[in-house]
């Protein structure tokens, strides 16, 4: 779908491309609903997990050539085994088979420190990858499976640690040699802790973003919701109490919009809302507040004007959908108009009154021939007056 304009045509690109990874997403989840839970419901851990395999099969490649030279071959070979296994894991997570994925990590980490302690003792520093364990299974677990697998956890760490008390490591390395390998692996998990950390915290935020635009925008036309449209209201109305600001509120409608779905069908008429939806993008101001309001409706909250510089907006929406080039976007030629309401926000009203004044004057709009702008009639003492 094409606009007339290239701002315009860049935008409706954007609203496209936006509504086709949301469906898009909306369908795989559909898909995977009967895959693994744990990836479904915690996506940035298994994303988490991901990285660990790649950067723990890095690891385990440097410690083949680090063992080797220091003529350590049963330590150097399994090495070579954890690579493998990490590999696996990382595949299998990638086609979400998450329990495998975890069973071969846990098992890797598990054995490589008890293999570790016992060849070269307990100050090689083997142990402290087990400590990965503990925010893994914070994060992956419910609380009382967690508590549970951190105990048995604990218990596996105690008994390496009393097994090292009570024997010699059975292939022991001197000591400046052990000294390198213990703190290779301190800088190796803690530099696996900092990492993750901050891999896990910037794919949380980004999840955040993703739920936050969610939850605040139409899918449709990526335009605010009815709902959090409510809520910047609410802090326009109070700026405008402290600043003595007032605001206009503008409601608009697209005449025969259901006139169109009955005709040409409703992804038409999806279409028609999208264009519409950046109409206003392009000819409101980027502080006025934009919504879709419901259905074919849209409202929208013009910080610091008046009602009559609020018609003079309405009017450069109207005159633009006059003039839209409905042919390229749609592939064939379709009169649209629009019909408007306008209101002013009055001292200590209530939001709501504003908007029902908004309404009824949309409401004159229409009864009075559609593709008209009207704003809200004086009041009683007003009119008196006049």
């Amino acid at each position: 779908m094409s606009c007339t304009s290239m701002p315009i045509t860049h935008y409706v690109v954007n609203i496209k491309a936006t509504r086709t990874q949301y469906l898009r997403g909306m369908n795989n989840q559909a898909t995977n609903k009967d895959q693994s839970v744990g990836a479904s419901k915690r996506p940035e851990f298994w994303q988490v997990q991901i990285k660990t395999t790649q950067l723990a099969a890095l690891t385990d490649i440097a410690f083949f050539f680090i063992f080797y030279v220091l003529d350590s071959p049963i330590l150097a070979w399994f090495n070579i085994i954890s690579v493998a296994m990490y590999v696996s894991a990382y595949y299998a997570i990638k086609r979400r088979n998450n329990k495998l994925a975890v069973i071969l990590i846990f098992t890797e980490v598990l054995v490589h420190a008890a293999i570790g302690v016992v060849l070269i003792g307990w100050n090689s520093g083997f142990h402290y990858y087990l400590l990965i364990f503990i925010p893994a299974l914070c994060l992956s677990s419910s609380r009382r499976n967690a508590i549970f697998a951190l105990t048995l956890l604990f218990a596996y760490y105690v008994t390496l640690s009393m097994l090292s008390w009570s024997s010699n490591p059975i292939q022991p390395i001197n000591a400046v040699a052990l000294n390198f390998v213990h703190v290779f692996n301190l800088s190796v998990v803690f530099s696996l802790f900092s990492y993750l950390s901050f891999f896990y915290l910037g794919t949380v935020k980004k999840a955040q973003k993703k739920l936050h635009k969610m939850a605040t925008t139409d899918p449709l036309t990526t335009l605010y919701n009815r709902r959090h449209l409510n809520v910047l209201a609410d802090i326009e109305v109070e700026r405008a109490k402290r600043y003595k600001n007032a605001f206009c509120v503008m409601l608009i409608d697209i005449d025969h919009f259901k006139t169109i779905n009955d005709n040409h069908g409703h992804e038409v008429g999806d279409k028609v809302l999208v264009c519409v939806a950046d109409i206003l993008i392009a000819k409101m101001r980027e502080k006025d507040i934009i919504a879709r309001w419901g259905g074919e409706e849209f409202l929208i909250i013009l910080p610091s004007l008046s009602s009559n510089e609020a018609r003079i907006s309405a009017e450069r929406v109207q005159a633009e959908l006059a003039d839209y080039n409905w042919n390229a976007a749609l592939g064939f030629d379709l009169q649209t108009t629009m019909s408007a309401g306008i209101s002013h926000y009055k001292e200590k009203e209530d939001l709501n009154a504003a908007i029902a004044r908004a309404d009824h004057a949309l409401y004159r709009s229409k009864a009075n021939g559609r593709n008209r702008i009207e704003i809200e009639e004086l009041d009683a003492e007003n009119k008196a007056r006049a």
